[in-house]
């Protein structure tokens, strides 16, 4: 699903992501933790062509993301805010996101039934702007904007910040949902280990922008990571 070939990026001299190869299956759910600084947000934003790489190559479905856009049509993300538009309510949100992936505004109401537990009657119907909801309910738009039209990949950055603990639970089951399919693949980047170890069959660990570990999730991941964060 996701290929990257000897992939970098660099501000002046600081050479800030130095990948030279890896590969994402697809059906598989993929999780990436670091430090602050460590590049996982440099790296969600090279493989959504956002930033330009200094060399190197990410492909998705052997689609050059800087020389093809066709990778966009199997593809959703949402690593922060930017990605919404504050000024329209969520379900206005929601049918926009719908009109560009070919979805109705009926299919788009059929699947927002689908997560009245994870909304918690905080989002549809209050008439408010995406710009006064809390953080937390942005990132509840956010996240189920993502899940319309069904794509193949989903992209998510640090999508357990701001969620209260009843939320985190249910988002994890989704994710966990959403994976069983084998045509889909979902990244995950978090700072919580503890969620991504539960969630995630494969961890890598970012650390000054080079993948110090690549794991598959055991029982012992999660001891292995708590380890290596504090050494």
């Amino acid at each position: 699903m996701i290929r990257i070939e000897q992939l970098t990026k660099q501000y002046g001299e600081t050479t800030v992501l130095k990948i030279p190869e890896m590969d994402i299956p697809k059906g598989q759910i993929f999780g990436l933790v670091g430090n602050n600084g460590a590049g996982k947000t440099t790296l969600f934003s090279l493989l959504l062509d956002l930033i330009q790489a200094t060399a190197g190559t990410v492909k998705i479905d052997d689609i050059p993301v800087h020389s093809s856009e066709d990778w966009k049509k199997k593809t959703a993300a949402f690593l922060d805010d930017s990605f919404l538009i504050g000024y329209l309510t969520p379900e206005e949100y929601f049918y926009f996101i719908g009109e560009l992936r070919g979805v109705s505004k009926e299919e788009v109401d059929e699947l927002l039934t689908g997560y009245t537990d994870f909304f918690n009657d905080e989002i549809l119907n209050k008439n408010k702007y995406i710009r006064d909801l809390s953080k937390g309910n942005q990132k509840k738009v956010g996240v189920v904007a993502t899940f319309i039209g069904e794509p193949e990949l989903l992209i998510l950055d640090e999508p357990f910040a701001n969620l209260d603990p009843t939320t985190q639970i249910r988002l994890k089951e989704l994710l966990s949902e959403k994976a069983k399919d084998a045509n889909k693949t979902v990244m995950i980047s978090s700072h919580d280990i503890q969620h991504v170890t539960e969630v995630c069959e494969r961890i890598a660990v970012l650390e000054k922008g080079e993948i110090v570990k690549d794991l598959k999730t055991t029982s012992k991941t999660l001891r292995e990571l708590e380890t290596f964060f504090t050494k």
